[in-house]
């Protein structure tokens, strides 16, 4: 998508006070390739998120949502995007039941901040490596139009950067 496109899309999603972040019902969380990645403002930063601590988590959100607002949450003057592989991804999905964090209590509200941010154009790029190696169920990634897999997060990292994104960790 163009600069121009992604403005329009954004922007007047922005003014008309709507962003979709659900996917119709049964709709697969879809897979980019690291082409496919690509530099859309001056100021990129993607936030690498390979850790499963929730309090880690919720002060990259913390950090996310202050960094658009430094911004003005302009979709014209910053791209934000997470990288998630590892433990990193549990934040993501609908339920840990069958995961190893399957007894872990304080990871999934947190997702509510990520939707939240999302409305200011954050993408999150989940790692389907991680997915194939612990036997993740796909499925269990919560529906939004944020998200994607990207065929490793580690090479989603790298190619980020070589396109631009600034490199960011919490912790």
């Amino acid at each position: 998508m163009s600069d121009v496109d992604r403005r329009m899309l954004l922007g007047g999603a922005a003014v008309a006070g709507v962003l979709a972040t659900a996917r119709p019902a049964g709709a697969a969380t879809p897979m980019l390739q690291l082409a496919d990645l690509k530099k859309e403002a001056d100021v990129a930063c993607l936030y690498h998120c390979d850790f499963g601590e929730p309090p880690r988590f919720v002060q990259m959100i913390t950090n996310i949502g202050n960094h658009f607002s430094a911004y003005g949450a302009n979709p014209f003057d910053i791209q934000l995007a997470v990288v998630a592989h590892g433990a990193g991804v549990k934040f993501f999905l609908e339920t840990l039941e069958g995961t190893p964090w399957r007894e872990e209590t304080a990871v999934l509200p947190a997702f509510e901040r990520v939707a939240a941010q999302a409305k200011n154009g954050l993408k999150v790029l989940l790692c389907d490596i991680t997915f194939q190696r612990l036997n993740l169920d796909r499925a269990k990634v919560r529906q939004a139009d944020f998200m994607a897999f990207v065929p490793s997060g580690v090479a989603a990292v790298g190619a980020l950067q070589a396109k631009g994104f600034a490199y960011l960790k919490v912790g």
